[in-house]
């Protein structure tokens, strides 16, 4: 009786847990989850498949809510006859917090038919290809990338988030990407904490330095109350040693 009561109990555990596995597997579907269906950017990419050329930028983010947020993206879509902003994606969270860092930044381009997904500043797979420009040297002898007149969209189509690339900036994000690591500019100007998104999206930049700041604040005061603690607990133990 004992043996037939275990396995009763063994297969009533099974069934609960596969019921359980079941409601997670539709509540992350619900949420959209992390699976590749729910980030928009795939999508995206596959209403481009026939296009031979484009790229797509992190035109904006935002999180709305205070005790359950629900995140959002807004995309720059770049082709070679024109550029299109979309309207705003909810994404998941843990998207969200992926690209959190690469606000400005190209997060997917496709260049004469052949894909890149690795997150770059605008244009710059673009850059050293013959076809698209040549390089020049400034007055002061530094060598830059100037793209041909008819491919001049690209200064003006990424929103103002592209700037001149010259031959030593374009050395290092080539290091970076032989290392599958974004490139944020030698000077760390690209991106959600640079100086670009300082200067064309002023609003972003406070919000999240803010934010960044607030961050840091409760880091400090979480670290202070532990520190606190066991000051306190040591001093406590020390005093009862010496009696």
């Amino acid at each position: 009786m004992r043996a037939y009561n275990y396995y009763q109990y063994q297969g009533y555990k099974k069934v609960l847990v596969a019921a359980l596995c079941l409601i997670m597997v539709l509540v992350v579907s619900a949420c959209g989850g992390g699976s590749p269906e729910g980030i928009p950017l795939n999508r995206i990419k596959a209403d481009l498949a026939k296009e031979p050329t484009y790229s797509v930028l992190l035109e904006d983010m935002k999180q709305e809510g205070t005790f359950s947020k629900t995140y959002y993206h807004k995309y720059l879509v770049v082709e070679p006859d024109g550029s299109n902003k979309t309207d705003w994606f909810k994404v998941p969270k843990s998207y969200y917090n992926e690209t959190q860092g690469f606000l400005g930044m190209a997060l997917a381009s496709k260049k004469d038919g052949v894909e890149d997904t690795q997150v770059s500043p605008p244009g710059y797979n673009f850059v050293g290809d013959p076809k698209y420009g040549q390089w020049r040297e400034d007055s002061q002898g530094g060598s830059f990338w100037e793209f041909y007149g008819k491919y001049a969209f690209f200064s003006s189509l990424f929103g103002g988030w592209y700037h001149p690339v010259y031959r030593s900036d374009y050395s290092m994000y080539n290091q970076h990407r032989s290392r599958k690591q974004p490139f944020f500019g030698r000077n760390k100007e690209f991106g959600s904490s640079g100086k670009i998104v300082k200067t064309k999206r002023p609003g972003f930049y406070s919000r999240r330095m803010a934010g960044v700041n607030a961050g840091k604040s409760s880091f400090k005061e979480k670290a202070s109350k532990r520190v606190g603690r066991t000051k306190t607990g040591f001093r406590s133990r020390s005093g009862g040693a010496g009696k």
